[in-house]
């Protein structure tokens, strides 16, 4: 039994919580008895032994399956089963096999790609060689050894790397969409780490290292975590601390999540509606019927003898029973067949539609998920990553003002740079004048790129001679070096005494005294460097504001000049960057220099000392000008986020990026705008702080409290938070230690209210597991549809909580894709999937069930007005081959090609007016209310279908004078209108006439006639006399002119109401559908495709300004003279832990503008 459990995974003892995780280096026989996880990662949901258990659990979780396997009990029971038992057992096991088939497709491609990862090879240090294992393989404490642009096994404590400073590159983008980072390795072969058990903290590690009796800390900076990627670093060694689901990338994954649409939630609940109903139907006909036996029923013993011991109550029992199944069809099960092909054919039309295809990178939209496209019709909250998704992560200089002057108004003609040797080829500029000033020797124009040289944190690579590769922590600051480069200023090499550059062909070597470090309070950087004729200078770039307050009275002219060019760039978006220097006494500045080494090697207030340090020479600084870089967002980011704003769907970005860079995307893209009321900034360190500004004001009417609406279901409460009226438009940024505090139970409601409230909001410096609470919170507590987007393995989580989850294939891996519903290239197709296919999926959808219901419903109310003329006996009114044919042919195929196909406009009418996609928000088109009026029309349908037919038909003749008013002919005539009513019906629903539905519907009346024609002949009758005893029915009523006329004026009094309500609420109360497709039917052509905007100036004093890094910078890094030597790592790890320090340095830049 044990065997047979551990086999279906499923745990017999409650596994024990691990407190902290001990290991020992390259020593499995020890690290195995504590039987850690190892490297092997499961996301399928399913194996062999729990896939048909487990998918049928959830099958039947959708009440109308478990109440046809009732239905189908109730129908071998002989005294009560009215209809052969194959008419439910047939559709149950076509339902359930087609989704079985669909679910086991998904789960095996999850199984592939879970097998395809788990078996990549790693090199395995075991018994000092090195062997080459599986991933699946690796087991706790394994030293791995990873070669340039290999995935990152595992999570690892870094030991080695084969980099001349020891310095190893890695590409974060999985974990916080953020590319190059660079980490300090240590050295040593042996030892026992204790550290933190495995939890979902990315910015977090505690631990400790024990080496030969010494015990050193461990801390975040220390560990490379799986997900991330090794570039440009020929190998590098590490320690294993967490396998497979133990790593913070799995532990930030979240679980699968079975996804339910919320027409589907409505479904279940209306299924349990029809229940009751069904009951109460049940009732009344069951007294009925033991009414009409007390009264009536001697009267009938000689015709019909009743068993021994029966009696009207055990008659009205049984014929309770009876009726439950006769009025099965209200929840027909071909309702579930035919929702699962029409949601499968909406997810084909979103893989074959071509405008979602991206030619560049081969990559076509992706449905990975068959069962949410209507959901993309209800959206009303975005959450949406930044880089990857937003932007392309690729920044340009575009623009710079350099002693007054401004340079990089665009021009047709390109720049040549082929008098520069070592120019990037990929470099563009258009602006000649500046150019001209290089060459012509203007000193202003060559300190300034000088400076773009010498102040920065660069590494370069130049593998062959003349090819230079940079690798920048930030792609800005990246831009600014390319840029000094092609303008004659290349910067070639660094040692931490160097920087040796090429100045207009002239190699100059400039010894680098001391870098003036960075932090998020300081948002600057210097560096003091001695050229070659012994000249020292500062040189200082940094936030505008920050480098203002530090010039020299000298410099005032030219920061109002300046000014006006930072306004000007700001208003077109750029990233700005001031720029200055200053020339040192060579006394004074080894007077300062004795002072800093005093504060750095201080044990007390370190940091503190140093920033006084660095403002005692940071002053009096003359300016040299600005920069101006663009962050490239990605094609039709502005104008997507436009249409989808004009839908009324709200977008938060949630991304692990600094705060000023997620500001600047926010303004680039149109979420912040300068015309806004406020943007409100919450950045507080304690609880009551957040709380204090939190609360805002945004309407005179706003309460002290959220309003909430209170509601329980089924035991289950509920707490709703309401939207309010807002006077002006208003931002909400965020950061993570803020958000930390606001998502506590007891302030996460007002969180709550204040971001709806707001027209953007913006979460930045937040992880993985926050953005997956963030989304969870909006859907907890607002009546709302959300969809996350991202690309990257720190969005996995997020995609999983919120209703519908898009992938964005892009640089930054699969695993975002491999964990979305839906998938494509470019963040600009997702207006395309919701203002398109899933407003179409979503009309189409409730079309579908509006029109299923009113058929069905139809059909079963006259088998109750039927009953009071049958004695209440469970007699059906049709012919039970039309019973069985109604839903499976007659009626299905006509509203499949409906809600396959139909469309109120076109996409070019969708696109011009996304205003069409609120009723979808609001459930308008299918909801309670409009369920109780279908039950009202198919109520009234069924009268006029019963009792008009039965009038025009009681004490009737034929033309020959034979009598015509029989059970046969009547129940001809009856199933007749119904199925002629309802295709009429289907025909007024229908917008969009295509030929595939025309020959649905009048292929599906041709087949009617002729099937009825073909199973009442005497053939049939005299093959299967009791299966066919309607013998010549059908050629004998219909061929009367009186019956086609009671067809006639039974479909024109069924369809005259309806024609009459939506005539005269289009005349008086017309819907934005109703008055677009009136612009659509006047047009004479399709409205052409929206033209592409070019982006509003911004006319701002705000500076658009690069980011801030998260952590303190490394200065100390490149200054570290013993790093050119690898023999040093191993001395001081066993003697100085206080020096070893493995730095992550974020891809981000550390200068940013003072907000």
């Amino acid at each position: 039994m044990g065997s047979l459990l551990s086999a279906c995974r499923i745990n017999v003892e409650k596994k024990k919580v691990e407190e902290e995780r001990h290991l020992r280096a390259n020593d499995r026989e020890y690290n195995l008895s504590f039987m850690y996880a190892n490297n092997a990662i499961k996301t399928s949901k399913y194996n062999v032994f729990t896939f048909l258990p487990l998918n049928l659990f959830e099958q039947f979780q959708r009440l109308a399956n478990a109440y046809f396997v009732f239905l189908l009990i109730l129908q071998l029971i002989p005294q009560i089963s009215s209809l052969s038992w194959f008419t439910t057992v047939v559709p149950l096991l076509l339902v359930l096999s087609i989704t079985l088939a669909k679910d086991l497709s998904d789960d095996i491609t999850r199984h592939k790609n879970d097998k395809h990862v788990n078996n990549r090879k790693v090199e395995v240090l075991i018994n000092g060689e090195l062997k080459s294992e599986k991933w699946m393989n690796v087991q706790v404490g394994d030293i791995v050894k990873l070669e340039n642009n290999e995935f990152v096994t595992a999570d690892l404590l870094l030991l080695s790397s084969s980099e001349p400073l020891n310095l190893i590159y890695i590409e974060t983008a999985e974990l916080d969409g953020t590319l190059i980072k660079y980490t300090i390795s240590i050295l040593y072969i042996s030892g026992e780490v204790r550290c933190e058990p495995p939890n979902n903290r990315l910015d977090k590690f505690t631990g400790t290292l024990t080496v030969r009796g010494e015990t050193f800390a461990l801390d975040n900076e220390r560990i490379l975590l799986r997900g991330c990627t090794l570039r440009n670093t020929e190998w590098c060694f590490g320690l294993v601390v967490f396998g497979g689901p133990d790593t913070k990338l799995m532990q930030n994954s979240g679980k699968s999540i079975f996804k339910r649409t919320s027409i589907d939630h409505l479904m279940n609940f209306l299924v349990m509606f029809i229940f009751g109903f069904l009951a109460f139907l049940c009732t009344i006909l069951s007294i009925g019927n033991g009414i009409w036996e007390y009264k009536e029923g001697n009267s009938f013993i000689t015709f019909l003898p009743r068993a021994d011991g029966a009696n009207a109550s055990l008659s009205a029992f049984l014929t309770f029973w009876s009726y439950v199944i006769i009025l099965n069809t209200v929840v027909p099960i071909s309702l579930y067949v035919s929702v699962e092909i029409l949601r499968l054919g909406n997810s084909y039309f979103i893989d074959w539609d071509c405008k979602m295809y991206h030619v560049k990178s081969n990559t076509p939209a992706q449905a990975r998920t068959t069962t949410l496209n209507e959901e993309l019709g209800q959206i009303k909250y975005i959450f949406s990553d930044k880089t990857g998704t937003l932007t392309q992560n690729i920044m340009t200089f575009n623009r710079c003002s350099i002693n007054g002057k401004s340079y990089g108004k665009s021009s047709k003609k390109k720049i040549d740079f082929s008098w520069n040797s070592l120019a990037d080829p990929k470099f563009c500029f258009h602006d000649h004048k500046l150019v001209e000033a290089v060459k012509s020797g203007s000193p202003e124009v060559r300190a300034f790129f000088r400076l773009l040289a010498l102040c920065h944190t660069v590494m370069a690579e130049e593998k062959t001679e003349g090819e230079l590769f940079y690798q920048a922590q930030s792609p800005d600051e990246g831009a600014l070096v390319t840029a000094a480069r092609n303008f004659g200023f290349v910067f070639r090499s660094r040692t931490p005494e160097t920087i040796s550059l090429v100045e207009m062909g002239v190699p100059t070597t400039y010894e680098l005294l001391a870098v003036l470090d960075f932090n998020n309070v300081r948002k600057r950087m210097s560096v003091i460097v001695r050229n070659p004729e012994g000249k020292l200078t500062l040189y200082c770039k940094g936030a505008d504001t920050i480098i203002f307050e530090r010039l020299h009275p000298l410099s005032s002219k030219l920061m109002e000049v300046t000014t006006e060019h930072l306004n000007e760039y700001a208003g077109e978006g750029l990233r700005t960057l001031a720029l200055a220097y200053k020339d040192l006494d060579e006394d004074k500045f080894e007077e300062w220099k004795e002072r800093h080494h005093e504060a750095s090697t201080s044990l007390e207030d370190r940091e503190a000392k140093l920033d006084a340090i660095y403002e005692e020479i940071e002053k009096d600084l003359l300016l040299l000008g600005a920069s101006a870089v663009e962050d490239k967002l990605q094609d039709g980011v502005p104008q997507t986020i436009e249409q989808l704003a004009k839908a009324d769907i709200k977008i938060w970005v949630l991304t692990g990026d600094k705060q000023e860079t997620a500001e600047n995307i926010g303004y680039s893209c149109n979420m912040l705008r300068e015309e806004m009321k406020e943007i409100f900034i919450v950045a507080s360190n304690t609880a009551e702080e957040v709380r204090e500004e939190l609360v805002k004001k945004m309407s005179p009417e706003s309460g002290d409290e959220p309003p909430i609406e209170k509601s329980r279901f089924l035991g289950k409460k509920s707490q709703v938070v309401e939207d309010e009226k807002v006077n002006g438009e208003y931002g909400l940024v965020i950061n993570g230690h803020s958000l930390a505090f606001a998502l506590q139970k007891d302030m996460q409601l007002e969180l709550l209210r204040t971001a709806c409230m707001c027209q953007a909001v913006i979460c930045c410096r937040v992880t993985p597991l926050q953005k997956a609470q963030v989304v969870e919170l909006v859907k907890k507590h607002k009546k709302a549809v959300t969809l996350a987007i991202g690309d990257g393995a720190n969005d996995v989580s997020m995609i999983k909580t919120a209703h519908i989850g898009v992938g964005i294939s892009g640089q930054e891996g699969m695993q975002a894709v491999l964990s979305s519903d839906f998938s494509f290239a470019q963040f600009r197709y997702l207006q395309r999937l919701l203002l398109v296919h899933g407003r179409w999926s979503y009309l189409r959808m409730c079309k579908f069930l509006r029109y299923f219901f009113y058929k069905n419903f139809t059909f079963t109310f006259v088998h109750f007005w039927y009953a009071f003329f049958c004695g209440f006996s469970a007699q059906t009114v049709y012919d039970e081959w039309f019973i069985t044919l109604y839903n499976l042919i007659y009626a299905a195929l006509p509203v499949i090609g409906l809600s396959l196909f139909d469309q109120d406009v076109n996409d070019r009418w969708s696109f011009q007016y996304p205003q069409l996609y609120a009723p979808g928000q609001l459930n308008q088109y299918f909801s309670k209310m409009a369920f109780a009026r279908i039950l009202l029309h198919s109520c009234y349908s069924s009268l006029i279908l019963f009792f008009v037919p039965w009038a025009a038909m009681c004490d009737t003749v034929r033309d020959d004078g034979k009598d015509i008013a029989d059970y046969q002919s009547f129940a001809l005539l009856a199933q007749t209108c119904l199925l002629i009513v309802v295709s009429v019906q289907l025909g007024l629903d229908t917008y969009y006439w295509t030929a595939v539905s025309q020959f649905f519907l009048w292929g599906s009346l041709s087949v009617y006639f002729a099937v009825t024609f073909t199973m009442y002949s005497n053939g049939m009758y005299l093959i299967f006399t009791s299966s066919f005893p309607f013998i010549g029915t059908a050629r004998n009523s219909l061929n009367q002119p009186n019956i086609w006329l009671t067809i006639f004026l039974t479909t024109i009094l069924c369809i005259l109401p309806v024609v009459a309500k939506r005539f005269l609420f289009i005349q008086l109360k017309p819907t934005i559908n109703d008055k677009v497709r009136h612009k659509a039917r006047q047009a004479k052509a399709v409205p052409p495709p929206a033209p592409r905007k070019v982006p509003r100036r911004r006319i701002s004093t705000r500076r658009s300004g690069y980011a801030f890094s998260h952590a303190r910078g490394y200065g100390d890094l490149v200054t570290s003279g013993p790093l050119n030597h690898r023999e040093w790592f191993l001395n001081v790890v066993l003697t100085t832990p206080t020096v070893c320090t493995q730095k992550h340095l974020t891809i981000n830049h550390p200068y940013g503008s003072h907000v």
